[in-house]
């Protein structure tokens, strides 16, 4: 049987990146493809890293030839594995899919049947992608604030990048769950969009990306950052005393020129969170707090769906900064 991919491929300086019709012994012989159970994608969608490894702009694959899509949705074909059956509906984020193992942006995987997660019932494959990678992570920032004890009387949170996946979604969470959420963007003609999921005020973006003093006015109860570097450090120098600030990207940047004031003055707790090899008791629970707690209604707000053969504009898009929350990508809808 054979499938379409987006397919990622290079010798020497050579980069490619197309639509690439593949067969069913391809998917069972490439190694780096390898798993128990075979899984009809229906949805999947366009993450920054899928963005950075379809516009080849960092190393983020690691074996090639790779097929792109670092999280999808879809349905059990076949299985080995005891726990899953032909029908199953499953999804699945990260351990290194489009990185060192073919991903989802494909009608077809081959996957490993510890790394899926059963859909939850009142999430279509569409839905879940609009969730996705960004959602999930999203989710383990938000549930790591709530754990840290920061109650909804607390104070602001303030969130980063918010106009992004991660930042969207976060905005409408834990605005759900009663916290009162400032919205930090670089585009203030966003407002109107993330009010509508919840926060109560927005902030310019460049008050927080420039470099700053290592303690500031105390504001934040708890944040969560997506954007890392100077607006990190500074978010953190803002926290107030025993605040928690989560930090799961660097759209900014790698760095973080921070000092230890607010760690050893203010102990601020700064909280990593991973969704790549993230264990599966904390994937299971925050799927099931995205089905319990969140608004499925709002996904609509913070959705576009392209087709499959639309990835390569819209990598460069994400890349550039012009997408507004999730991408959700139709793989049955070719060109």
């Amino acid at each position: 049987m054979s499938f379409t991919a987006v397919y990622l491929s290079k010798e020497g300086d050579n980069f490619s990146a197309a639509l690439k019709t593949l067969e069913d012994d391809e998917l069972e012989s490439n190694p780096a493809s390898g798993g128990d159970v075979v899984v009809r994608i229906d949805h999947s969608g366009i993450n920054y890293k899928d963005g950075l490894a379809i516009a080849n702009r960092s190393p983020v694959v690691r074996a090639w030839p790779m097929v792109a899509g670092v999280d999808g949705a879809g349905t059990v074909e076949s299985s080995s594995d005891p726990k899953w059956k032909a029908g199953d509906r499953v999804v699945i984020t990260g351990w290194g899919l489009g990185e060192t193992h073919w991903g989802c942006l494909s009608q077809r995987a081959r996957l490993k049947g510890e790394w899926l997660v059963a859909l939850p019932e009142s999430f279509s494959t569409a839905q879940a992608m609009s969730i996705g990678t960004a959602g999930f992570t999203a989710m383990l920032s938000c549930l790591a604030v709530r754990n840290e004890g920061v109650e909804s009387g607390s104070g602001e949170i303030l969130v980063t990048g918010a106009s992004g996946g991660v930042g969207s979604i976060a905005v409408a969470i834990l605005s759900s769950w009663g916290y009162t959420v400032v919205a930090a963007t670089g585009k203030l003609n966003e407002a109107d969009y993330l009010r509508e999921l919840g926060a109560a005020d927005i902030l310019d973006r460049a008050s927080l990306s420039a470099p700053g003093k290592p303690l500031q006015k105390e504001r934040w109860a708890a944040v969560v950052d997506s954007v890392g570097s100077h607006t990190l450090v500074n978010a953190c120098a803002q926290t107030r005393y025993g605040g928690i600030v989560t930090a799961c990207g660097l759209a900014q940047g790698m760095d973080f020129p921070a000092s230890v004031a607010p760690f050893i003055l203010r102990g601020v707790k700064l909280v990593g969170i991973d969704s790549v090899m993230c264990p599966m008791e904390r994937r299971e629970s925050a799927w099931n707090a995205l089905a319990t707690d969140f608004d499925a209604r709002k996904l609509a707000a913070v959705t576009t769906t392209i087709g499959l053969g639309d990835v390569f504009a819209t990598a460069e898009k994400i890349l550039a900064g012009g997408i507004r929350g999730r991408t959700v990508v139709d793989v049955n809808q070719l060109p």
